[in-house]
């Protein structure tokens, strides 16, 4: 895991700010060694349920891919189209 700041809100819950920690981890997960597709997704719909607007979804996958080099959308991508249990980018 790289040492590097998550994008968060203030206003966020503790449940909440773990919901969106958990899903930068399978993002960086996916990224370095691959991941099961549905745990992915389903961290991705757990997400979705805290950062509800595509607008703050865009903000954080900004943020988070400027300190770690990891697109959220990409990544949400290629777990939609993969074909197989597991997948990396």
């Amino acid at each position: 895991m790289a040492n590097y700041g998550y994008p968060i809100d203030e206003d966020w819950t503790h449940e909440e700010i773990t919901t969106v920690i958990n899903f930068l981890n399978l993002v960086e997960e996916a990224n370095e060694n691959g991941v099961d597709k549905e745990v992915f997704l389903n961290g991705y719909k757990k997400f979705k349920t805290v950062v509800k607007s595509i607008g703050e979804e865009k903000r954080i996958g900004r943020e988070f891919e400027a300190v770690s080099d990891y697109s959220i959308y990409r990544t949400v991508q290629k777990a939609k189209a993969a074909t197989t249990k597991r997948f990396k980018m």
